[in-house]
């Protein structure tokens, strides 16, 4: 009987040090990702377009000049509300996942972290996909960030002509799932692996520094894996190249009509921001979660 209450402060536990890591990473690293968002958004007919970004620092310096230095938090407000539940649902299924990908093994394998990664990411994208939809819509307004639209207000707006449907709010669905699945499997998949190969540190620098460096290699092979999915994704929860015409549908499908009209390059248009967000953004996430969950139990032992 001992187990209910014992997983329901494990899974309290989990809120508290999720939400943490998520609302740290997402406050740091979020300028990289509205800038990744605006290089996937270009499509071929970007280039003759004055406000045309021929790289991250191109990019970052138009905004800043056109938009302002606070422009770079545009759409900052729904990944920060969704971090807690967002992390609190990838940390603990990831966890009740591992036991159901054991396969009669006594301990986790590196298919056991792999799977349950792909499952945790598959959860997770269906619970954050319309607050995706809001913060695309958000980050690719070009306009002084005093004169962009409240996050409420771009919401109702996009309910009220779209819907909440696949067509609506949870555009791009399916992009979202194949994104944060393929991220999460290489993610846990690399992380525990490589982890458990490691020996640990009594000391506590090298010990962070340690985590820090598996963190870190886990988010860059995960960004570099999953970017024809994120750029897929932002074609197609992003404005459409003419207003009033879908161009872009599917998951496959877009890849597959921005490989024609664009080359295999534009299916990793924004990944350096992608890895330079990601890289360090994963080690401050796993490192944030593991010492305020650690500190946790400390407060609140058995």
């Amino acid at each position: 009987m001992a187990d209910g209450p014992k997983l329901l402060k494990q899974a309290a536990m989990q809120i508290g040090a999720g939400g943490s890591a998520g609302f740290v990473e997402v406050c740091i690293m979020h300028p990289l990702d509205l800038v990744k968002t605006r290089l996937q958004l270009q499509g071929a007919q970007a280039l003759g377009d004055p406000h045309h970004y021929a790289g991250v620092a191109d990019c970052m310096r138009k905004m800043y000049r056109a938009e302002g230095f606070l422009s770079f938090w545009k759409g900052v407000l729904p990944p920060v509300l969704v971090e807690t539940p967002k992390r609190a649902v990838k940390f603990f299924t990831f966890e009740q996942y591992k036991r159901f990908f054991l396969f009669g093994a006594s301990s986790p394998t590196p298919l056991t972290f792999s799977l349950a990664g792909l499952g945790a990411g598959v959860t997770e994208a269906i619970l954050v996909n319309p607050f995706e939809v809001v913060k695309v819509t958000l980050q690719s307004n070009r306009a002084q960030l005093k004169e962009v639209p409240r996050t409420w207000t771009v919401t109702k707006q996009i309910i009220n002509s779209q819907g909440i449907g696949l067509r609506g709010l949870n555009k791009g669905l399916t992009a979202t799932i194949g994104r944060n699945g393929v991220f999460n499997m290489v993610y846990f998949g690399f992380y525990h692996s490589v982890k458990g190969y490691l020996p640990e540190y009594e000391e506590p620098v090298p010990e962070f520094l340690r985590k820090v460096g598996i963190g870190f290699v886990s988010g860059t092979l995960a960004s570099c894996v999953n970017i024809p999915f994120d750029v897929a994704k932002s074609r197609i929860q992003g404005p459409q190249p003419v207003p009033g015409e879908v161009k872009y549908r599917t998951t496959l499908g877009s890849m597959a009509l921005v490989y024609r009209e664009e080359g295999w390059r534009a299916l990793y248009k924004g990944l350096v921001p992608k890895v330079m967000r990601l890289g360090p953004g994963g080690a401050i996430m796993l490192v944030v979660y593991d010492y305020v969950y650690h500190f946790l139990l400390h407060k609140f032992p058995e």
